[in-house]
């Protein structure tokens, strides 16, 4: 199989490589429904060495630059309690943590969430987390520009590998919410 963007050596529908993702990308994987098939995930194999944007890019394709998008873990806080959500935008941008999750999540403090925080409560490896597999009662919130993009590349639960997901997909994710300029 040829991946739909980038240029990998190994690219393979994610159902068939349920023995390589984290247990809750898998159950994710494995519990998949709506209108793109789970076998349009696709897994590809990455060498963990070469993760940063930069030298990804030169190494699997420039174009992924526009086409690569980062779920992140933040915590809003009011009053006490705190919310975890993730929050996927695409890779040449930032999330508005203090503006657009903060309203979202009616929080009156918003910030990323520590890196034990987000690997401990995702099951995740840290620079690997993905919205596939995040726990079912967070919120996902999902710039508009990551679903109008044909294909996404983002992470697979591990440095290790990535997915490649249709981005209209994202919007159909469990705790899904589209946000326009989530992104900025």
């Amino acid at each position: 199989m040829r991946a739909p963007i980038g240029d990998f050596d190994h690219a393979a529908p994610a159902p068939d490589c349920l023995d390589v993702l984290v247990a809750p990308v898998a159950a994710a994987v494995r519990a998949w429904h709506g209108d793109i098939p789970a076998e349009q995930i696709v897994y590809v194999d990455t060498d963990p060495d070469i993760a940063d944007t930069a030298v990804f890019v030169e190494h699997y394709g420039r174009e992924l630059l526009e086409q690569s998008a980062n779920c992140v873990v933040v915590a809003g806080k009011r009053g006490g309690e705190s919310t975890l959500a993730g929050c996927l935008v695409l890779s040449h941008t930032r999330v508005d943590v203090n503006g657009a999750v903060r309203r979202r999540l009616g929080s009156r403090k918003a910030s990323f969430a520590s890196m034990d925080t987000a690997t401990g409560t995702t099951g995740m490896e840290y620079g690997g987390i993905t919205p596939i597999g995040l726990p079912g009662d967070w919120p996902l919130l999902v710039d508009s520009a990551v679903v109008d993009t044909e294909w996404v590349l983002i992470g697979s639960g591990r440095r290790r590998g990535k997915l490649i997901v249709p981005g209209k997909a994202f919007a159909d994710l469990p705790g899904a919410v589209v946000i326009e300029g989530l992104g900025v």
